[in-house]
């Protein structure tokens, strides 16, 4: 048997909205398209309630493919993931600065 693996923490979730396809983050109150309001899992209790919020919202068919992704916070405050891939799904296109998230909600 093999012990399942521990997200690293702290953490925020994010998915793909059904209908648009938008990456979106999980916030105290619902979904955003704006990362810098994501709810960040510090302790593994409020890790598995953004999961299994994320079940629910893809039994109610609002999002797809959602996941916690292990953030540091930058000098704001503001989560940051760790990892290069979800790096780009918070930021956006990244051979247009100008669009995306990084102009519409000045993420770096």
């Amino acid at each position: 048997m093999s012990v399942p693996k521990k997200m690293p923490l702290p953490a925020i979730l994010l998915a793909n909205d059904l209908l648009d396809g938008d990456v979106v983050f999980r916030t105290a109150s619902g979904w955003t398209r704006d990362p810098r309001l994501a709810l960040v899992a510090e302790d593994e209790a409020t890790a598995t309630r953004l999961e299994a919020e994320a079940r629910l919202a893809f039994e109610r068919k609002e999002v797809v493919d959602a996941y916690l992704v292990d953030i540091t916070r930058d000098e704001a405050g503001l989560p940051v993931p760790n990892h290069f891939r979800e790096r780009f799904k918070v930021k956006g296109p990244s051979h247009r600065p100008d669009l995306g998230k990084q102009a519409e909600f000045g993420v770096r």
